[in-house]
């Protein structure tokens, strides 16, 4: 298998290395994160200029159809940057949600807008007793002639607070743990009977607590059908995981880069750090977790767009599981290399230590995705 990028995807990496080196600093990141809505709509028009945005949808809706692929390389470089934007939020889960699901007359109507940068997605799905488990829903939706009424809560939506739309999975008929029976509805965040509690993720980020009492939507709210939306929904988050797993590589390059800096220039005993072999040696380690990331990430995202469901299934997981063995291998080395100031906030290194570990968790974490792959036979 051939894992090189093409011509169009190392333009796509050089522009967005150029961008992040030249505006996103972390001295900025950190005041973004901090301050008012947690991060910028300037930025987030700049990478609508530059048609990041569009990068995975089709053309006739204004994309550029770059599917998984062009997505990590997108993600890698959001994971370099440690970028707060709503990027997986709303492209990578409301957007291919939208996509995959919608009608042609919502494609028609929130694709483009969110190619161009004026619309932000969120996708709640998560429940308090959910975990990682997709059909555990308990968000009900009781039918009054053409309308349905929402009752429930939703957990850990990211960038809700700021999102215009809000894609929820619902429980339309069955009992809370059926796979059938789940709905997707598309909210507008302002809706009547819908409230919610902001708060600072570890990693800087925002999510949402949402509550729904008695939220009144019509049946055109509906994405997909009425009842079906459990494959979906778990084929979108089996790319999002992909997609995260892209995000790790770029995570983990950052770490590895300014831990070999670092003992370049730290010296003990008058010398560098670097010339102790023990510590060459676990530099070594950390470049070949990096390599090996990046290929499961690759070949991830490939299956994603070319690989058959089992496939698509064991790659992400075995990406997923090699991704919490890397929080390990790089993260936990590159603090305790960088001694007492790596764990302060006002070293990069935390920050992106943080944002691995929340990687780790996210869409199921290592011990959930490898007893997932022994479960899956290849067909």
């Amino acid at each position: 298998m051939n894992l090189e990028l093409t011509e169009e995807q190392c333009m796509l990496q050089d522009i967005l290395s150029r961008f992040l080196s030249d505006q996103y600093t972390f001295d900025q990141r950190q005041k973004l994160s901090q301050q008012g809505i947690g991060y910028s709509e300037q930025n987030w028009q700049n990478f609508a200029e530059l048609g990041l945005l569009g990068i995975p949808f089709e053309e006739q809706y204004g994309g550029f159809n770059f599917g998984a692929t062009g997505l990590m390389i997108v993600m890698d470089a959001i994971g370099k940057g440690l970028v707060v934007e709503p990027y997986l939020s709303t492209v990578v889960l409301g957007g291919q949600l939208i996509q995959k699901a919608g009608s042609e007359a919502q494609k028609l109507d929130l694709i483009p807008q969110l190619i161009e940068g004026k619309l932000k997605l969120a996708f709640a799905y998560i429940e308090r007793q959910s975990r990682y488990e997709l059909s555990n829903v308990s968000l009900k939706a009781e039918r009054q002639a053409d309308s349905f009424f929402l009752t429930g809560s939703k957990s850990v939506v990211f960038n809700a607070e700021t999102a215009d739309k809000i894609i929820v999975t619902v429980r339309t008929s069955g009992n809370n743990r059926d796979k059938n029976g789940i709905s997707l509805f598309l909210l507008d965040k302002g809706a009547l009977g819908v409230s919610m509690k902001n708060y600072h993720t570890v990693d800087g980020l925002r999510a949402s607590e949402l509550f729904f009492d008695q939220v009144e939507v019509s049946h055109d709210a509906i994405i997909g059908e009425l009842d079906a939306a459990y494959p979906i929904v778990e084929q979108i988050i089996d790319g999002a995981s992909a997609a995260i797993c892209a995000e790790a590589v770029g995570v983990i390059s950052q770490l590895r880069e300014k831990t070999v800096e670092y003992l370049k220039i730290r010296k003990q005993f008058s010398r560098p750090l670097s010339d102790f072999q023990v510590l060459q040696h676990r530099a070594v380690d950390m470049f070949m977790a990096e390599e090996q990331m990046r290929s499961l990430s690759y070949l991830a995202n490939i299956k994603i767009d070319g690989g058959s469901r089992s496939e698509q299934i064991r790659a992400i997981s075995a990406a997923k599981v090699y991704l919490g063995d890397s929080r390990s291998v790089v993260g936990e080395q590159a603090i305790q290399l960088h001694g007492g100031v790596g764990v302060t906030d006002e070293l990069d290194v935390a920050h992106y230590y943080k944002r691995l570990t929340m990687l780790n968790n996210l869409f199921g974490d290592r011990d959930f995705h490898l007893e997932r792959f022994g479960q899956v036979e290849l067909v």
